[in-house]
């Protein structure tokens, strides 16, 4: 391909992304491109991090927010917006209503971070209202478009609409005018898609060497699914943990185009997000969002492939909300084997307990939590027990101490409804 050919990819090119670069100029922050050492010295590869989370509002939403409603003619600005988010873009759309001073709805859903709706009513001010509905964001979505039939309003689209995509494709255009020389490699979140369209459409038609890699929860993966059927599918159920990234249905043009600028799509578990989150607080002094932190936690899947090479992670976005570190650090945790919960059978008798400790615990293992009910008229009763290992090759001969010494037992790190139920 022509690099300075326009990839054919729809109603997105490059012209529009270039259009957008200068209309965005008026707003955005041009955020760094950071080659991280340490993160390079543990892959054997120069590890560049697009730093969105250092975007005016904490994530690249405003790009595309911003781009669409400044090309809206007046008619429908002066008739109000509306938006559907699960947090980030609503704050992209807040923040413009706010500079353009246009009247705007923002419809969320009723799980969104405590930390994500202060944020949308600092940015927006007076000029907007916050509705908080349903549990996802495909709820918050369908009352929006309710709303906008009734009062005709105008809907700002978080990702399937071709000006959120050619806003957001000026990331691409910002790292390749960073970098002396192109990357090998680009990890990018993938939600409903609109930021690996877009960045995907500048970069394939500049540097169509440059692989792609779109990344999802493995709780909700709208776009693998649509791959695997070669439609757009409604998801029936999805973990809303990556709230940035989980949405049950990917957009129909954003499926279009990434169909054509991703080479590869991969799903990352809830669990290792967690610990990327972890160790980027930790050791980067980086508070990336679940959504923010996915490239990154992608990284591993990749290990032998990016060795020696330029890799770029866009860190999408640092909205993460402090109540929910421990929950993180719960998920971490289980999803590095150090922490198992068990419902288990006790003998009703005197003893029963300390000859447990004694015997089916190892000398590292330690009792984080431990429930208890005595019932009458029955031999036995359940208990539910929480364990933190040291190590996890110190599960194998928990497991088989626990059967030798004849413990009925059920892990409920591994029954997902049990242990939301109970934990």
């Amino acid at each position: 391909m022509n690099p300075k050919e326009t990839l054919n990819v729809g109603t997105v090119g490059v012209e529009e992304i270039l259009h957008a670069h200068h209309v965005l100029r008026e707003v955005i922050e041009r955020t760094p491109l950071i080659k991280n050492p340490i993160l390079s010295a543990k892959y054997g590869a120069s590890i560049y991090l697009k730093r969105e989370d250092q975007q005016i509002v904490r994530s690249f939403k405003i790009r595309g927010a911003y781009y669409l409603i400044r090309r809206l003619p007046a008619s429908q600005v002066e008739r109000g917006i509306v938006c559907a988010s699960a947090g980030n873009h609503a704050q992209g759309v807040a923040y413009s209503c706010r500079a353009l001073g246009i009247k705007g709805k923002i419809f969320m859903p009723s799980t969104t971070p405590r930390q994500k709706v202060g944020q949308v009513a600092m940015f927006g001010g007076e000029e907007v209202d916050i509705v908080l509905t349903g549990d996802t964001f495909d709820d918050a979505f369908a009352e929006a478009m309710r709303v906008c039939e009734k009062e005709g309003m105008t809907f700002i689209h978080p990702f399937d609409d071709p000006r959120i995509i050619a806003g957001n494709g000026t990331i691409g255009l910002e790292i390749l005018e960073s970098l002396d020389v192109p990357p090998d490699y680009l990890f990018v979140t993938v939600g409903g898609g609109g930021l690996a369209s877009g960045v995907g459409t500048y970069v394939k038609t500049m540097s169509p060497e440059t692989r792609i890699v779109g990344v999802e929860p493995e709780g909700a993966p709208s776009l693998s699914r649509a791959l695997e059927r070669r439609e757009v599918v409604t998801l029936e159920n999805i973990d809303k943990f990556v709230d940035g990234a989980a949405v049950k249905r990917v957009g129909e043009l954003t499926y279009a185009l990434c169909k054509k600028v991703l080479d590869d799509v991969v799903l990352v578990p809830e669990g290792k997000v967690c610990s990327t989150i972890l160790e980027l607080y930790n050791q980067h002094a980086i508070v990336a969002e679940p959504a923010g932190a996915l490239p990154i936690a992608a990284l591993d899947r990749y290990r032998e492939e990016i060795r020696g090479k330029h890799v770029v992670c866009i860190v999408s976005g640092g909205n993460n909300d402090i109540d929910r570190m421990q929950e993180i650090k719960e998920r971490s945790m289980i999803y590095e084997g150090l922490k198992a919960y068990f419902t288990v059978n006790f003998p009703q008798r005197a003893g029963a307990l300390r000859e447990f400790l004694d015997e089916v615990l190892g000398p590292t293992d330690d009792i984080i939590r431990f429930e208890y009910t005595k019932k009458h008229n029955k031999d036995n009763g359940p208990a539910l027990v929480g364990i933190e290992l040291k190590s996890p090759e110190d599960y194998a001969p928990l497991i088989e101490r626990m059967k030798k010494k004849g413990y009925p037992y059920m892990e409920l790190n591994k029954e997902p409804l049990l242990f939301n139920l109970l934990i």
